[in-house]
C-alpha cells in the first residue's frame, strides 16, 4: 500500500513538473471599435488554456483616428475610462504589449496616419519602453457597404484590403514592428466560403423585413438585426456593414491568441455559444494560416513554434 501511495505522488509529481508554465501577457490597446471587439473572445479563449493569463486594457475611443487620439493628449483632454489622458493610460501598468491601429473608414488611405501615428509611437516607446509596439491589421467593410462603389470611395472589399494592408504594412516597416493579422484571417474566411456565397444580404430587400426577421449573412463582419434606438426606444432594423459580428470576433480572438501567445488555434478548447463545430474548426483554421502565412515585416521574425509547417 505504502508503494502504491509513493507510486502516486511520484506520478503527481512529475505531471505538475511538466505541465506547461504560465505565460502572462499585460496588453493596452489604443484604437477604436475594431480593437474593442476582441476583448470578451480573446479573455475567454485564454481562459480556456491553463498555459496563458491576459490582462487586457483599452486606450479606445469608438470611431477614433490616429489624428484625434493625438489630439486629445495634445489638448489635454482625459477620455479615456473617463478620466484618463493617453500618457496616463500607457504609464498606468507595465506593459508587455501595446497596440495601434488607424480608424477604419481611413485604413485604407496611409496618407491619413501621419504625422499621428509617428507622434503616438514616440509617446508609447518614452513611457513604455519595456512594451513592445504591435500594429493590428484591421479588415475591409462587408461588400455590400454603400460606400464600397465606384460613386463613393471608388474601391471594392479587396481593394480595401490590399491598401489597408499596405499602409499597415509600411507603418510596421518604418517601426519594425510585427502585425496582427486580423483583417487577413476575414479574407481567408471569405476565400475558404466563397464569394458567390457572401454577397447577401441584399439591401434592396431590407425594407420588406418584419421586426423579428434577420437576414442571413455568411460574412464574418456585419450585423443586420433588430434593436431597440436609443433616442426613441422604438424597435428598429440595424444596419452595420463594418464590425465584426460574434463569428467574427471570435475569429479575431483566435488570431490574437495565436499570435500573442504562440499558440496553435486549432487547439483551442474554446468554442462559444451559437457557433457550431464544423464552423469553430474553419475559423480556427483560418486563424492559424493567418498567424502562420502573413508576410510579417518585423526583421528576424520567426513564426510560434507551434504553427511551423
Amino acid at each position: 500500500m505504502k508503494k502504491l501511495i509513493a507510486l502516486f505522488f511520484a506520478l503527481a509529481t512529475c505531471a505538475l513538473t511538466a505541465a506547461e508554465p504560465v505565460r502572462e501577457l499585460k496588453i493596452l490597446t489604443i484604437g477604436n471599435s475594431f480593437a474593442w471587439s476582441v476583448f470578451k473572445s480573446l479573455r475567454s479563449i485564454v481562459e480556456a488554456d491553463p498555459s496563458c493569463k491576459v490582462t487586457i486594457v483599452a486606450a479606445n475611443m469608438g470611431g477614433c483616428s490616429f489624428e484625434r487620439h493625438w489630439k486629445y493628449y495634445q489638448e489635454g483632454r482625459k477620455p479615456y475610462a473617463g478620466k484618463y489622458s493617453l500618457k496616463e493610460m500607457i504609464r498606468q501598468d507595465k506593459w508587455d504589449i501595446v497596440t495601434i491601429q488607424q480608424v477604419s473608414q481611413f485604413s485604407w488611405r496611409p496618407e491619413t496616419y501621419q504625422p499621428y501615428a509617428d507622434n503616438i509611437v514616440r509617446l508609447v516607446r518614452e513611457n513604455a519602453p519595456q512594451a513592445e509596439i504591435v500594429v493590428q491589421q484591421t479588415w475591409s467593410y462587408h461588400a455590400n457597404d454603400p460606400r464600397l462603389t465606384a460613386k463613393v470611395w471608388k474601391i471594392d472589399q479587396d481593394m480595401m484590403y490590399d491598401k489597408l494592408t499596405a499602409g499597415y504594412t509600411s507603418l510596421a516597416q518604418k517601426y519594425d514592428c510585427r502585425i496582427i493579422p486580423s483583417g487577413y484571417a476575414v479574407q481567408l474566411y471569405r476565400k475558404a466560403v466563397g464569394k458567390e456565397k457572401l454577397q447577401g444580404p441584399d439591401p434592396a430587400k431590407f425594407a420588406g423585413l418584419k421586426e423579428g426577421e434577420n437576414p442571413v449573412n455568411p460574412d464574418v463582419v456585419g450585423n443586420f438585426t433588430w434593436g431597440k434606438d436609443r433616442k426613441t426606444g422604438k424597435t428598429v432594423f440595424r444596419k452595420d456593414p463594418i464590425h465584426l459580428n460574434f463569428r467574427g470576433e471570435y475569429l479575431q480572438g483566435l488570431v490574437w491568441y495565436g499570435f500573442l501567445f504562440g499558440k496553435d488555434p486549432e487547439k483551442s478548447a474554446c468554442v462559444p455559444a451559437g457557433i457550431s463545430r464544423e464552423e469553430a474548426a474553419l475559423l480556427k483554421r483560418c486563424a492559424a494560416s493567418a498567424v502562420r502565412d502573413f508576410p510579417q515585416v518585423k526583421k528576424g521574425y520567426k513564426r510560434p513554434a507551434a504553427l511551423q509547417k
